[in-house]
């Protein structure tokens, strides 16, 4: 699994980057399967973007048979109290991963960073010097990819190293 360049071994790392969605999970898993004899000897790294803080946030009411939408900017403490409870969701979906990798005799590191996923995932690519990139494919049709955006196709298109998108069966 090491690349020998002038002598010198070059340390391998993987990284799979994860969020809550079935599909990611499904990637982890599949990384797991798969290719377990080739990271028991090299790093695994889990990734877990948290959300930006946010400054404002749209409600909705029932309003008779209609939905009302109000803008409201939130106050350094709603802001503080939501960016709180991501980080608890966040590392706690990290452990839950990494526990995972244990039960198949895989020593995995995790890492989370505030930003924005797409861009956040390729700057710890970069930063860490990940050799591979796994991620789990939404599966979201033409249409919504092209009007969302798609983080997969961003890493494609911009990690600093080869990117694995893990399709779910259906």
């Amino acid at each position: 699994m090491a690349e020998v360049f002038a002598g010198v071994e070059a340390e391998r790392k993987v990284m799979v980057a994860i969020d809550e969605s079935e599909y990611s999970h499904y990637a982890l898993t599949w990384v797991l399967d798969n290719l377990k004899e080739s990271i028991t000897n090299s790093s695994l790294v889990i990734f877990m973007a948290q959300p930006p803080p946010r400054s404002s946030f749209t409600f909705s009411a029932p309003l008779g048979s209609a939905r009302m939408y109000c803008p409201v900017s939130a106050t350094p403490e709603l802001t503080n109290s939501i960016q709180e409870n991501h980080k608890k969701l966040t590392l706690a979906l990290l452990e839950k991963a990494k526990d995972m990798c244990a039960s198949y005799g895989v020593k995995a590191e995790t890492i989370t960073e505030v930003g924005d996923p797409s861009t956040v995932i390729c700057d710890v690519v970069q930063k860490f010097d990940i050799t591979l990139l796994v991620l789990g494919e939404r599966g979201l049709g033409k249409i919504k990819r092209a009007l969302l955006g798609s983080v997969s196709n961003y890493c494609l298109q911009n990690a600093k190293c080869p990117v694995l998108v893990v399709k779910k069966p259906k």
